[in-house]
């Protein structure tokens, strides 16, 4: 009986604490909500509104340490593609590099003997100038046993080479001889073109193309720019792009086309214009895909590149155009042929200022417009043009642009 009241005791106890704690903790509800109205008085910020700007300050900070990161991963990537660049790059010119022999534009033919050398010349020399008449090319007889046929156009030169190879072995060296194999070799030169133009697209994986294409392509065998060989260059030039384009997952069969033609224009010789400019049209004329032509024409960036196989084409063409010992031609003739340029175009009367740029085939001539008006400004830059051909050595050709700036100055009344 005295552990049932003292039990009783106990809860009634435990009833009155529980009260005393409910009173408690409704005087600290009603006390935090106080302070809440008041926070919020003070601050004229709801709570909801406070969340959301610390969660706005929470979210900028973390968004700075994530640019942060963003940036040193950017820097990361650059690094990395820029080693991985020089990778490519290099295993690309070391896949692509070629035996360079340097040509220029003189082709020596030997001679048995004098007396084969008497023949050759002719009585009072008839023979010789028989043989330059037909062949458009000179020669040139030493005191060695060996003849000198001289010529800037490759496939005169060749033309004349195999001619006299035939007429020593023939040795029935005569004017009208001279021109009967002179016409035979000019003939047998086609079937040449053809088989060489064949060599060079297949060095390069390319097939089934036009047989007027082919034969285009063959002139590269005989054409130079600067001692290098054309073909050497295009086969050279197309391995390296098909290696990098391989490497960066680029159009190969694009950029093999744009690096076997990119040239073409050089060996057009019924097209005005830069040699870009007839290259464009030779692709065009023979439907090649958009992408091929505009490899071409932005092959020497006249034009902005508008896809990643011009870019490849347009690295590779370099690669293989300015490493050492690919083109023959020393610092000082360099600067020579430049300065001799600029020399003739600026000894125009009205002519300011002469800019020769790309090795001297374009030419910017800035006139007085006070001495020079628009109709002499064309006849100006014809009469230059005209100049430089017969008085400059140059591979190509030279694009002359004559400006005239017309200016309007004006000033305020003084204050």
């Amino acid at each position: 009986m005295v552990k049932a009241d003292e039990l009783k005791i106990l809860v009634e106890d435990l009833r009155r604490e529980r009260a005393a704690l409910d009173k408690r903790e409704a005087k600290m509800k009603a006390r935090e909500d106080e302070l809440k109205d008041r926070l919020e008085k003070a601050s004229k910020m709801t709570v909801d509104e406070a969340k959301k700007i610390l969660l706005e300050e929470v979210q900028s900070e973390l968004q700075a340490d994530i640019a942060k990161k963003v940036r040193m991963g950017e820097e990361r990537i650059k690094q990395d593609a820029k080693e991985k660049a020089k990778e490519i790059l290099v295993d690309a010119m070391k896949h692509g590099a070629t035996e360079y022999v340097a040509e220029y534009t003189v082709s020596t033919v030997s001679v048995p003997d004098e007396e084969v050398k008497g023949r050759i010349i002719g009585r009072e020399g008839r023979n010789i100038r028989a043989f330059e008449r037909a062949t458009g090319v000179e020669m040139e007889l030493g005191d060695s046993n060996e003849i000198r046929l001289s010529s800037f156009d490759s496939i005169r030169r060749e033309i004349a080479r195999r001619a006299l190879d035939l007429l020593i072995k023939d040795t029935r060296i005569q004017p009208s001889r001279i021109e009967e194999v002179v016409k035979q070799i000019k003939t047998q030169m086609e079937d040449v073109l053809l088989e060489e133009g064949k060599i060079i697209a297949e060095a390069c994986g390319v097939y089934n193309l036009a047989t007027d294409i082919i034969k285009l392509i063959g002139r590269y065998k005989f054409r130079t720019s600067y001692g290098q060989n054309l073909g050497i260059h295009t086969i050279e030039e197309t391995k390296i792009g098909i290696s990098i384009a391989n490497e960066i997952g680029a159009d190969v069969e694009t950029v093999r086309l744009g690096c076997l033609l990119h040239d073409i224009g050089k060996v057009v010789s019924d097209e005005e214009g830069t040699h870009v400019e007839a290259g464009v049209a030779v692709a065009k004329k023979y439907g090649f895909a958009k992408e091929v032509v505009n490899a071409i024409a932005e092959h020497h960036e006249d034009k902005p590149f508008s896809s990643v196989e011009s870019v490849v084409v347009w690295i590779a063409d370099a690669i293989s155009g300015s490493r050492p010992g690919a083109r023959y031609e020393p610092h000082e003739e360099y600067v020579k042929r430049m300065e001799k340029i600029e020399e003739i175009a600026g000894s125009f009367d009205g002519v300011d200022t002469v800019y020769a740029f790309q090795a001297g085939r374009d030419v910017r001539v800035i006139v007085k417009p006070e001495e020079i008006d628009d109709d002499k400004l064309t006849v100006l830059a014809r009469d230059i043009a005209k100049r430089l051909e017969k008085e400059t050595d140059y591979a190509g050709q030279i694009k002359v642009t004559a400006i005239r700036e017309v200016r309007a100055v004006d000033t305020t009344a003084a204050k």
